[in-house]
């Protein structure tokens, strides 16, 4: 039997003792017929989780649904605890720190206090109680690492719900409860419940086993408080046996909560897991698919477990490895390439799971959800061709020197893959760079765009099936065009970007002046910008050791690693110290790669016949050569022209713009290389050992 490293689990696993402590929700499964019987490896994949700087994705609850009836009890028990109807929709969080944002009976205040929390970092919950024939609504939200934290919170909340608190201060809670009493059924419980309600208390039924019900009161943020209260309900209530709740203990807090439609209130089960230790299951006796509707409302395989970490609600999802790679290389690459370059995916999406899963990189789990990890969206993206190709290379992973390779890959490697050491200052064998011409077939669907001077001064793009050119030329011998349709947008990069506004819209008759002629913008090759250096600064912040130069006049690459991927850049002649090269793609506002150069469009550079340089600006006063002789330029832009024929327009404001090759890190398998390989014949060996360099293939 294998041994079970951190992160990796075989299914039996799951019932012993090691497992960490968090509320378990085993999602339904439905198995496709090629998929493993249960023995095999499983992997946890975090899609909640608050590990800091490291990985940070929080929410205050999340919401379950299945296609089939399903429940949930201890790990440790044989009974659930609560049970679900098919299509019913349960909601589940964690007890901690909170914030009470406010209290009402009047549904539209409550909405629209819900509404306004929703936009800030704050995010809301809202339950509803009877009370005195009537309905209180309360809304928290949190929760919070600490105390501390959360009365920040609570000075943050008060500005964003003044409108509507009239009067109320939001306050701190925390997890210190008293009993009222232990009852044997929920109808007990909330009988008692109701008695409290009636007279304010805020309290909440509680289930502490099969059929074990309580009612607690407090939620306060302290110890101290907690005995205040306790004195406070033995007097008013002193029927009742108050007691301390014991911590850590498993238990549901259960709350009817409307927070999930706002139009009017609907209430949904919603169950708050306390206890430092608590550990539930979900019943995984039937074959169906669990839908978290928090993530896009997709439906999952698999194991979920609910826990606290860092005070914040986590979940994660524990999956065959082989489903696990049915949704990741869906997601990853389309359904429709090649079965050779699916296949190749899916060894270096095992490889990638494996290595990650045994370092359990995300404490709780090896891997995520996101790009940070491999995307993982559930069975939405799973297709006959990916089950193909996840099932016909089963086991299968890369290894090098005796041990798994990680099996990086990007989307788009431009043409040549990085060198490891020139994106993540690692040197790595396994990642030296190779050519990647393959990568190139991005392109093949795609149209050339034409770079234009309006007759108004402004340049921009427009794609070159929608003009057609004229036999007339300007002066300095730049071609001509005019558009054959209506309403023909000049955008400002050669793409359609539907959120981005147009320069401007042409119409028959109307001419412009041709500067260049470029591919579309795409994973292969691309252009970005103009940037200003106010924007430049804004995104540098706190992406460099040293505060990069303000304002920036000049920004020139002056070093490159064995690919020609950018590894040093000086802004004003000052090194703009990031933490390793590839951090250039977020630092100068998000690059699709670190395969680029740079023009500043309100300078140029003129070499002469003995080869030397002389730069220039297009300030106003400089001598321009035209065709009818020597001028001073006295404002406006100046176009220029290199030996080519090739146009550009230097503008009287500096910016500077980026023109590369690429999508992503560049390391490792390029997506788009391997189908493109994958078109000329070769198969998935090849094409892994072409990108990965003298490693083996072999089925684990």
């Amino acid at each position: 039997m294998k041994e079970t490293k951190p992160g990796i689990k075989f299914k039996w696993s799951r019932w012993g003792k090691g497992i960490l402590a968090g509320l378990l929700l085993a999602g339904a499964i439905q198995l496709p017929a090629s998929a493993d019987s249960g023995t095999g490896v499983h992997v946890r994949v975090a899609m909640y989780l608050d590990l800091g700087s490291t990985y940070k994705s929080t929410i205050p609850a999340i919401t379950f649904k299945g296609d089939a009836a399903w429940g949930a009890g201890p790990q440790s028990g044989t009974e659930n605890w609560v049970q679900f109807a098919p299509g019913q929709s349960a909601r589940f969080s964690v007890d901690g720190y909170k914030v009470k944002a406010l209290e009402s009976s009047d549904w539209k205040t409550v909405a629209a206090a819900v509404k306004k929390l929703q936009g800030t970092a704050d995010k809301p919950v809202a339950y509803a109680q009877n009370s005195n024939g009537g309905t209180i609504y309360r809304v928290y939200t949190g929760p919070y690492a600490n105390a501390a934290e959360a009365q920040k919170a609570a000075d943050r909340v008060a500005g964003s719900v003044s409108t509507w608190i009239k009067g109320q201060k939001p306050s701190v809670h925390g997890n210190f409860y008293i009993s009222a009493g232990s009852f044997g059924s929920k109808a007990e419980a909330d009988a008692v419940l109701g008695t409290l309600s009636a007279q304010g208390v805020e309290a909440s039924t509680v289930m502490t086993g099969p059929q074990q019900y309580a009612v607690w009161v407090g939620g306060t943020a302290s110890e101290g408080e907690l005995g205040a209260l306790q004195g406070q309900m033995a007097q008013v209530f002193p029927q009742m046996a108050w007691a301390s709740v014991a911590q850590p203990g498993t238990a549901l807090l259960l709350h009817n909560d409307v927070t999930l439609n706002l139009d009017s209130p609907s209430p949904v089960e919603h169950y708050e897991l306390s206890g430092n230790e608590a550990i539930l299951v979900r019943d995984g006796s039937d074959d169906s698919l669990l839908q978290l509707v928090e993530r896009s409302g997709r439906k999952y395989r698999g194991d979920f477990e609910i826990s606290r970490y860092s005070g914040q609600l986590a979940l994660v999802n524990e999956v065959s490895l082989e489903q696990y790679l049915y949704s990741v290389v869906g997601a990853e690459m389309s359904s429709s390439w090649p079965q050779e370059s699916l296949k190749a995916q899916a060894v270096a999406a095992r490889s990638y799971a494996l290595y990650n899963a045994s370092l359990n990189k995300f404490k709780i789990a090896g891997l995520v959800d996101t790009t940070l990890s491999q995307v993982y969206n559930g069975a939405e993206k799973e297709a006959d061709s990916i089950v193909q190709a996840v099932d016909s290379t089963s086991g299968e992973v890369i290894m090098a020197d005796g041990r798994i390779v990680e099996g990086i890959f990007s989307s788009n490697s431009g043409g040549v893959t990085a060198d490891s050491a020139e994106a993540w200052n690692s040197q790595n064998p396994v990642y030296s760079s190779v050519p990647s011409k393959e990568d190139e077939v991005t392109q093949a669907s795609l149209k050339s765009w034409y770079y234009v001077l309006l007759s108004g001064g402004q340049t921009g793009y427009v794609r070159e099936d929608n003009t057609s050119l004229l036999g007339s030329k300007t002066a300095g011998g730049l071609q001509k065009l005019t558009v054959t349709t209506s309403s023909v947008m000049v955008r400002p990069l050669p793409m359609i970007q539907s959120d981005v506004e147009a320069i401007a819209k042409l119409n028959p008759g109307d001419q412009a002046v041709i500067l260049d002629k470029v591919d579309e913008s795409s994973a292969y090759s691309w252009i970005r910008g103009p940037y200003s250096s106010a924007e430049l600064l804004k995104s540098l912040k706190g992406k460099t050791t040293t505060d990069a130069p303000s304002p920036i006049l000049n920004l020139e690459i002056t070093q490159r690693g064995p690919s020609g991927r950018v590894t040093q850049i000086k802004a004003n002649g000052q090194i703009l110290d990031v933490k390793y090269p590839d951090s250039f793609r977020s630092a100068l506002n998000g690059l699709p790669s670190t395969l680029f150069d740079i023009a500043a469009t309100g300078r140029y550079t003129v070499q002469s016949a003995g080869g030397t340089t002389a730069s220039g600006t297009a300030a106003s006063g400089t001598p321009v050569q035209t065709s009818s002789g020597v001028k001073s330029l006295s404002g406006g832009n100046m176009v220029v022209m290199d030996g080519n024929s090739t146009a550009r327009v230097i503008d009287q404001t500096n910016e500077f713009l980026f023109v590369g090759r690429g999508y992503g890190h560049g390391i490792g398998m390029s997506q788009w290389g391997a189908k493109g390989m994958a078109e000329t014949g070769y198969d998935y060996r090849q094409i892994l050992q072409h990108y990965y360099q003298n490693v083996t293939i072999v089925k684990e």
